[in-house]
């Protein structure tokens, strides 16, 4: 045979094994192949914002960081960028670039050495969803032949977006979403040149280039990616290079994890791979748990705090700092505070005056006793340890006196109370075994500050609360039945807006109430305008004293500067209380305790026994133009009393004899009122020559004189 001739019989011998042999190869690669897995990888639990912001994310059950994402959800110049790397004819193969795998072949023959890949996106997605093991011929075969499948199954933007879902990013970061967040703490909707590039570039070898540990070869593998980019015209050369010039990320970033413990009570219902849209605002979430943490820090190193903020119209819930100390063990930062049943202290009086004012014990206007009182054994005092006498029901809701509410709670029942609280969404916590009594007014019972908050943006809402919602899709239902009726609503929405703000803050603007448990150990202030209800605690999670702790100096501050950080005008709400008092029927002027009432039975009205009705102060020896002393006493009713001239308080106590210094003369008019709102009147005359006189004339005057 000639020499040609056998060349060409030997290179067809050669060709023809090898096919053989190649033929063999896929045959045992492919005879056992199995369908390609179609189902979507599980993908971290994810909780988002209000405006669809990632809130909050879990570890898929393997341990990975891997984040549901979209094409809309990332930044079109990357997708680009990862095209023209990786898989240029994307859009034109059926999985398996032949051309690319000729120019991968040739190039290894020619070079010794694998110079570019011939993997498409397709390929590269049946190896991340397919078995794992060291590269092989047989290997790329069964990945060739899955990829044609997938081609078959799903589309070209379902296999893309399932590759952005699945690519390894390093360590357990998977998902082009979730190294994003970890390496810039930015979703990938709006990545620069210099980011797009190093993400593209470390799916290829991600431990060899991950930036915290590798930063150089993170950084080379970016510039061959850069290269690219400049030879395909996809950046000028100017941004070519600022993106060479931008720094290589040195650390892992932490994933969002705000509301933390909010988020736990979502994630306990979630199934792997779900997510859920909240109504919480992140914005908002962010800004007040920096704020809370710093009004915390005030009152010592193991105190915390925690906000709810509620939209009154629906009961969303706009932000829960469940404990704003979260991640520091010595202020017990992972107890959930807004869910902890601890003690109001006076928290709970607008809804005693509520019942009050149902039932028509009492006005705005009435008057009630601010003095010791004893209810039993028990003897209430004011957090000031002083009292101020005869006040207006608004006085003291506005001053928290506790003698004033506890009278009311009396004549209402501390049952009633409670079952009000109740039957409106929201009970009491007492020891095992106890029944509702009255220092429940003052504190003696429990209840959370999500309750809290609930109740208070029933009076915005004009009586009833809402149940709180914190997950969009939920029912807007309300907790249960009003918790008072709309006037009354309004009414102490105008009482409480007129309570003395904090210093530093206007008054006028928020309705709020303060309170502050026995023993300095819990702080509260919740308060509400037209639109939304904040209520807001300070204390230590392990319920131990902290001196001087009180809702007035610690809550009521961080709330006002929690409504200031809202971002918007503060809208009061409610309606201002008349407190003239002049159209009140007797009964409703002043307010009497039962036990009062039956001594009044037996108890004939007041009567002004000197100086009596009609008299005229005669002229004594004292020199002309000096005060005249007018001695007033009185007879029957039931103290305490209060004593008017001309329109003007002149006494109010238990004595019966006082002295009204006048300095006017002509007619004046006195008039006695008793604890049962009964008067007497006595119009009288001084003499224009008196001086000091207080001798009665006789007979009396006959006048007209009101």
């Amino acid at each position: 045979m000639r020499p040609r001739a056998r060349i060409a019989t030997l290179c067809l011998a050669g060709l023809l094994a090898a096919g053989g042999i190649g033929a063999w190869t896929a045959y045992n690669a492919l005879r056992d192949l199995p369908q390609p897995d179609l189902e979507r990888a599980e993908t971290a639990r994810v909780i988002l914002d209000r405006k669809g912001k990632l809130l909050n994310a879990a570890l898929t059950t393997s341990g990975h960081w891997r984040l549901p994402v979209s094409l809309e959800d990332v930044d079109p110049d990357y997708v680009r960028l990862l095209l023209a790397y990786e898989d240029q004819r994307f859009h034109a193969h059926h999985g398996v670039d032949w051309r690319a795998m000729v120019r991968a072949a040739w190039q290894m023959v020619t070079n010794g050495q694998i110079v570019s890949g011939g993997s498409t996106i397709s390929m590269q997605l049946a190896r991340l969803t397919g078995e794992r093991g060291p590269r092989s011929l047989s290997r790329k075969l069964r990945q060739m032949a899955q990829a044609l499948r997938l081609e078959d199954a799903l589309g070209k933007t379902d296999i893309l977006e399932r590759y952005l879902t699945r690519a390894p990013f390093g360590g357990n970061i998977e998902g082009v979403r979730a190294a994003s967040l970890i390496w810039f703490g930015k979703e990938p909707r709006h990545l620069t040149l210099a980011e797009a590039a190093l993400l593209v570039a470390l799916p290829q070898s991600p431990e060899a280039r991950r930036p915290d540990r590798s930063p150089e070869a993170a950084r080379a593998a970016r510039g061959r990616v850069l290269d690219r980019a400049l030879v395909l015209e996809l950046a000028t050369p100017e941004q070519i290079a600022r993106a060479r010039a931008a720094p290589i990320p040195g650390a892992r970033l932490a994933m969002p994890r705000h509301a933390p413990l909010t988020v736990q009570r979502l994630y306990a219902d979630l199934p792997p791979s779900a997510h859920t849209e909240t109504v919480i605002d992140r914005e908002l979430q962010t800004r007040l748990q920096r704020t809370g943490l710093e009004a915390a820090r005030r009152w010592g190193a193991r105190t915390t705090a925690a906000i709810v903020v509620v939209d009154n119209a629906t009961g969303n819930v706009l932000a829960r700092i469940a404990n704003a100390a979260y991640g520091q063990e010595a202020r017990f930062g992972a107890v959930d505070m807004a869910a902890a049943t601890r003690s109001p202290g006076s928290a709970l009086k607008p809804f005693v005056y509520a019942l009050a004012f149902e039932r028509g014990h009492v006005r705005p206007a009435t008057l009630i006793d601010d003095r010791p009182t004893r209810f039993g054994g028990w003897t209430p005092e004011n957090f000031a340890g002083e009292y101020q006498g005869p006040v207006s029901v608004s006085e003291a809701l506005q001053f928290s006196l506790n003698v004033p509410a506890v009278l009311l709670a009396e004549r209402i029942g501390p049952a009633s109370i409670a079952a009000r609280l109740a039957a409106a969404g929201h009970p009491l916590v007492l020891p095992e075994g106890a029944r509702p009594a009255l220092p429940i007014v003052l504190g003696g019972a429990g209840i959370s500050l999500d309750a809290l908050a609930s109740l208070y943006a029933g009076l915005a809402r004009g009586g009833r609360a809402p149940n709180l919602r914190i997950a969009q899709g939920n029912p807007v239902e309300p907790a249960g039945d009003p918790v008072t009726i709309p006037d009354v609503a309004r009414m102490l929405a105008g009482i409480l807006r007129e309570a003395p703000a904090p210093q530093h803050a206007a008054t006028g603007r928020i309705s709020f109430k303060t309170g502050t448990s026995y023993g300095y150990r819990d702080a509260w202030a919740v308060g509400f305008d037209r639109y939304t209800t904040i209520a807001v605690w300070i204390g230590r999670a392990d319920a131990s004293p902290v001196p001087g702790l009180a809702g007035r100096d610690a809550a009521a501050p961080l709330l006002f500067d929690a409504f200031a950080r809202l971002g918007r005008p503060i809208e009061p709400v409610g309606d201002a209380p008349d407190l003239t008092g002049g159209d009140l029927p007797p009964p409703l002027r002043r307010f009497v305790r039962r036990a009062e009432l039956v001594a009044l039975a037996a108890t004939p009205p007041p009567r002004i026994a000197y100086p009596p009705d009609g008299g005229l102060i005669e002229p004594s020896l004292a020199t002309p133009g000096s005060q005249v002393s007018v001695p007033i006493r009185i007879t029957g009713g039931l103290p305490p009393f209060t004593v008017l001239a001309n329109g003007k308080p002149v006494h109010r106590g238990i004595r019966r004899s006082v002295s009204w210094g006048s300095g006017e003369t002509g007619f004046s008019r006195i008039v006695v009122v008793d604890a049962a709102g009964r008067r007497s009147i006595a119009n009288i005359r001084i003499d224009a020559a008196s001086a000091n006189g207080h001798v009665l004339s006789s007979p009396p005057l006959r006048t007209n004189a009101r």
